[in-house]
């Protein structure tokens, strides 16, 4: 598909997605759209064609696995407004999303993966159809250590979705009875309310659970340019599409097997934040993924070496240390903070060398024009 397909309802893309990804074998399906082109409403689409219906208009089969906002709104605050202290996490358990997890053991699934972004515990009551959050414990009057519960942040709770999704979603790929009807995963925008180093982590793990299974097919969209870019590195030969609304559809592109474009756009928004002087911890973790991949390209082992002129330029290493160290700063994962002085100096002198030695379209980074000063 090198040229440009135009679709005119997103149930015919839909249909296109299914029939091409069969005919083509393919396993892994990226989409890259920006946010309102359709997104959500193409994951629907999608799973209600994979769904079989009785002459009522029941149904009776289904072949899609999906995580989008609506998967998200099955889940709800019970904020105990009476007596403000038992607050729980209310699951819609009439979804078959929760069909037959009671005797799964979720939590022991869950919590692995809800760790490598979480410090909080949680306890699913499956007969309520709630979930319980804590992160401390306390005697009560039997000396018995219980949870003391806790409501827990928005960035947190898209954490927990997300974590309790991936541990559904690898039951589908193992093949479990309760969920051996799914055949495909559809994936929309799994990364709300995170940062940019929650991103990359999300993409990271989420690749590798596809890479490592043949059961299933998987399409994944998003409009977040650094998610993506991982997941396009991290896959094997992922099928890669830019969609976007025109005036006549939807337009699908094939971005072919390199994610250059991506590149870029994480680039420009590293200049444009620059020339802004609106400089974040975590818009060094995106430098240092677009340096790294850099020196692969270049034949480079390290990341480092692209970022000196020769073996003895000092400069260029002291750099390199910069970017390796905060590249991994301890900021917090839901409110990231904004770079002191001295390492926004550091960034742009980062940028600029980069910028300077590794040549890009000069007409995608315009400098800030000065202002006029009044005579």
């Amino acid at each position: 598909m090198a040229e440009a397909q135009t679709f005119a309802t997103l149930e015919a893309l839909a249909a296109h997605l299914r029939q091409e990804i069969e005919a083509k074998n393919k396993k892994c399906t990226l989409l890259f759209a920006h946010n309102g082109t359709g997104k959500t409403r193409l994951s629907m689409a999608f799973k209600e064609l994979g769904k079989a219906r009785d002459e009522g208009g029941a149904v009776t089969a289904r072949d899609t696995l999906y995580f989008n906002a609506f998967t998200e709104d099955l889940f709800s605050w019970d904020n105990d407004l009476e007596n403000d202290r038992d607050r729980v996490l209310r699951m819609n358990t009439a979804s078959a999303f929760f069909n037959g997890l009671a005797e799964l053991e979720m939590e022991n699934r869950i919590r692995p993966l809800l760790r490598r972004h979480a410090d909080f515990d949680f306890q699913i009551d499956y007969g309520a159809g709630t979930v319980l959050f804590w992160r401390e414990t306390a005697k009560n009057a039997r000396d018995e250590d219980v949870p003391v519960p806790i409501k827990i942040s928005r960035g947190e709770e898209n954490l927990f979705i997300w974590s309790f999704f991936l541990a559904v979603a690898q039951l589908a790929m193992d093949g479990q009875e309760a969920y051996d009807w799914v055949k495909y995963l559809f994936i929309d925008d799994p990364i709300s309310s995170l940062d940019e180093n929650n991103a990359i982590a999300v993409a990271a793990h989420l690749a590798r659970m596809l890479k490592d299974q043949d059961r299933l097919k998987a399409v994944v969209s998003s409009h977040h340019t650094l998610f993506f870019n991982v997941l396009c590195n991290e896959l094997s030969r992922p099928w890669q599409f830019f969609l976007s609304r025109e005036a006549a559809g939807w337009q699908l592109r094939d971005t072919g097997q390199t994610p250059r474009f991506y590149h870029v756009a994480m680039l420009k928004a590293l200049h444009e934040a620059e020339q802004s002087g609106n400089l974040f911890t975590y818009h060094f973790t995106i430098l240092r993924s677009i340096i790294e991949k850099t020196a692969t390209f270049h034949g480079f082992t390290h990341f480092g070496d692209v970022m000196k002129r020769d073996p003895d330029d000092e400069d260029g290493t002291l750099h390199f240390r910069y970017v390796q160290l905060l590249s991994h700063g301890g900021y917090s994962l839901f409110e990231p903070a904004e770079m002191l002085p001295e390492n926004k100096d550091i960034f742009r002198k980062i940028l600029e060398n980069f910028m300077n030695d590794y040549r890009f379209n000069p007409e995608l980074f315009p400098e800030v024009e000065a202002e006029e000063t009044a005579a």
